[in-house]
């Protein structure tokens, strides 16, 4: 679209063409099947009220619903996430594939790629979702869809088994029938929420347990229904605007008066000597950060706080913040003489800053010395399996899975 009143509008073809040439210049897409797949689908039909070039936009989620604390909790997601993991699903023509959580276009790239001796099953909770994507799916002429209406962590028993199962809602858990649906040697594709950090997850059925074979960073809305579990999030300042808070995913519950009154002492700076290129992403640190320590919640800090100078980072996803009583410290970054380059370091605030700031500071050098370049391997085991059958390293405890998390 455009606002130069000489110049002829884009056509469809032409932005989903665009659309495409994005996602394989920043490597989303790979397969010439999935390209095919996303020339072809009329993406903007699924949201007539948003300008048709907000469709098409690769990093854009369509948000549909929100809940009444303004939560999103229904999207289309953006373009880059879908092709992300579609590819991270590896689907074959003639496949059987679940998707839980409905909208109607991812389900439309999977009946691409099945083709038309494949099935796809899309499941969603809330019924003005599934009437959605009924109406988008019909108007498109997909017809080897079926849409149900039900909680999308009982699976869909009707028409298991599953070759393929993809998520895109985010999970803190794993339910047995995900797996138990799942063909062995089946891939499972999940945005699953670890600690607080949410990685779209590309797991494989072996018997008993899924194991990872890849994850990406990603950002999805929450699940409802039995898997509803959303983080809390404690707030250290709570000044209108200038919101600081602590996203709790099982860890402690902290004290939150004592960290308000540290915040606002004098900051200790510390700094690891580890640099990182501009482009190059802190999301395997992070994963490495959360693993080694034990009360590391992500802070959430409103820009107008660190505008102020209350906090010297800020982060929609959260940032890594190890607290330790009245006392804490976030990882940070800051420039070197070389602009491309940033340094790591950690600012703590409390009576015992430097300490705490220090051991931060610790794990970001063990990472860089042992593990910079690794990828953490994660499992999935039913909940009850005993201690010492699961992998060293850290452990989630959910309600129906143990989730482990462990490095070479």
């Amino acid at each position: 679209m455009t606002d130069n009143p000489h110049t002829p509008p884009v056509s469809e073809q032409e932005l989903r063409n665009q659309m495409v040439r994005h996602l394989i210049e920043t490597g989303a897409v790979r397969s010439p099947r999935v390209v095919a797949a996303f020339r072809t689908v009329p993406r903007h039909l699924a949201a007539p009220e948003v300008e048709m070039d907000k469709a098409y936009n690769t990093e854009s989620a369509l948000i549909t619903k929100t809940d009444e604390t303004g939560v999103d909790i229904s999207s289309v997601s953006a373009p880059r996430i879908q092709a992300m993991q579609i590819e991270q699903a590896d689907i074959q023509p003639g496949m059987n594939v679940l998707e839980i959580g409905s909208g109607g276009v991812n389900a439309a790239y999977l009946a691409e790629m099945v083709g038309g001796h494949g099935h796809v099953v899309t499941v969603d909770i809330a019924p003005d979702v599934t009437q959605r994507a009924k109406g988008f799916l019909k108007e498109t002429g997909y017809r080897n869809v079926t849409i149900i209406t039900a909680d999308g962590g009982s699976g869909a028993i009707d028409f298991q088994p599953f070759d393929r199962i993809i998520v895109t809602v985010q999970a803190a858990d794993i339910p047995s029938s995900w797996l138990h649906q799942l063909t062995t040697g089946g891939r499972l594709v999940v945005p699953l929420r670890m600690r607080g950090m949410t990685r779209t997850v590309a797991f494989v059925r072996d018997d008993h347990r899924l194991i990872s074979d890849g994850f990406e960073l990603c950002g999805f809305v929450p699940m409802q229904g039995t898997g509803e579990n959303r983080m809390q999030v404690a707030l250290i300042h709570d000044v209108e605007g200038e919101e600081i808070g602590l996203r709790l995913d099982d860890h402690p519950q902290p004290d939150t008066k004592a960290l308000a009154e540290a915040l606002h002492m004098p900051r200790h700076e510390a700094w690891s000597a580890v640099v990182l290129a501009g482009d190059e992403s802190n999301e395997h640190l992070d994963l490495w950060l959360t693993t080694a320590l034990d009360n590391l919640p992500l802070m959430a800090a409103k820009p107008a706080a660190r505008q102020r100078g209350l906090v010297a980072s800020a982060s929609p996803l959260g940032i890594p913040t190890l607290v330790d009583g009245d006392s804490f410290a976030y990882r940070t970054v800051r420039r070197t003489e070389d602009p491309d380059r940033f340094e790591l370091g950690a600012i703590g605030h409390g009576p015992r800053a430097q300490d705490v700031a220090e051991r931060l500071i610790t794990e970001m050098q063990t990472w860089n010395r042992e593990h910079r370049g690794d990828r953490a391997h994660i499992e999935v085991y039913p909940a009850g399996t005993p201690d010492g059958q699961l992998p060293t390293g850290r452990v989630v405890d959910r309600p129906h899975s143990r989730i482990t998390i462990s490095w070479p």
